[in-house]
């Protein structure tokens, strides 16, 4: 598949959205069903491994058991493929201001919570997994991608064998092979503001082992050196926020981005 205008599973693909390492999201939509546009993600050919196949069914399942306006509807699954809601305005570094950013971020903990309450951790959270919608001010923005998420009361027997995360925003218990908690995606969450506010993670190196030994060894960057308009109270959050040790992070995602959207807009008070 590749082509506009391709049948695949009863959907017409019209352009291809993006890809990822194992797989390519079209969108597309089911003459026969909807007229709605739909993400129409398919497997390439050499990666319907049964590991990979799994890992797809996986996705489908977590993400249909988490009903939440901030987490990604899934609609429909096959062997190699999965439809879920198609999000029009990009990822969340396309946002234009602060405060619209202020607000993904909020959204996105409220959804990470509702996964954490249902025993999910996501495992993979960063501003490519965090889209938006064009009418950004009334739909808002849109958690996705459970491919590598974890469920605490299966992952407590079976252990994954590899790491399987995004190495910016990796929390030092992932690297270091514990099994992931909630405060896993905090951490990432944390990184992944420090991003969409100043244009860069917490550590930034070419080199992986490089980036795997700041996580676990690295004290936490002091933002407030770099983006002068963040006050040394942020510096504070952030350094509760990717605290080596995951019992000292904030007790919720939602208030981690609280305290950061307070600490960002008192700064922009004071300037």
């Amino acid at each position: 598949m590749g082509l506009p205008g391709q049948s695949f599973a009863g959907y017409v693909a019209e352009n291809e959205l993006g890809r990822g390492g194992e797989a390519t999201v079209y969108l597309a939509r089911d003459p026969g069903r909807t007229p709605e546009l739909v993400a129409l993600k398919v497997l390439d050919d050499d990666h319907r491994t049964p590991v990979s196949t799994a890992r797809l069914a996986r996705e489908y399942r977590i993400a249909n058991r988490l009903r939440h306006p901030h987490i990604v509807t899934v609609y429909d699954h096959g062997p190699h493929w999965l439809t879920m809601q198609y999000v029009d305005g990009g990822n969340a570094t396309g946002l234009t201001s602060v405060d619209s950013r202020l607000v993904a971020l909020s959204q996105i903990a409220a959804a990470l919570d509702h996964a954490h309450h249902d025993g999910v951790v996501h495992s993979d959270v960063k501003p490519a997994n965090i889209l938006v919608h064009h009418d950004f001010s009334r739909h808002g923005a849109i958690l996705i991608d459970f491919g590598v998420a974890h469920i605490l009361a299966e992952d407590v027997w079976h252990r994954p064998a590899q790491v399987m995360t995004s190495l910016p925003y990796a929390a030092p218990e992932l690297l270091q092979g514990r099994l992931p908690q909630a405060a896993t995606d905090e951490y990432a969450l944390a990184c992944t503001a420090l991003e969409l506010l100043t244009g860069a993670p917490p550590f930034v190196s070419d080199d992986p082992l490089a980036m795997v030994d700041a996580h676990v060894h690295l004290p936490p960057p002091e933002a407030s050196k770099q983006t002068p308009w963040l006050s040394r109270s942020f510096d504070m959050v952030l350094a509760r926020a990717i605290a080596k040790d995951p019992d000292r992070r904030y007790p919720s995602c939602t208030e981690l981005v609280h305290h950061l959207a307070e600490t960002v807009r008192g700064s922009a008070q004071n300037t």
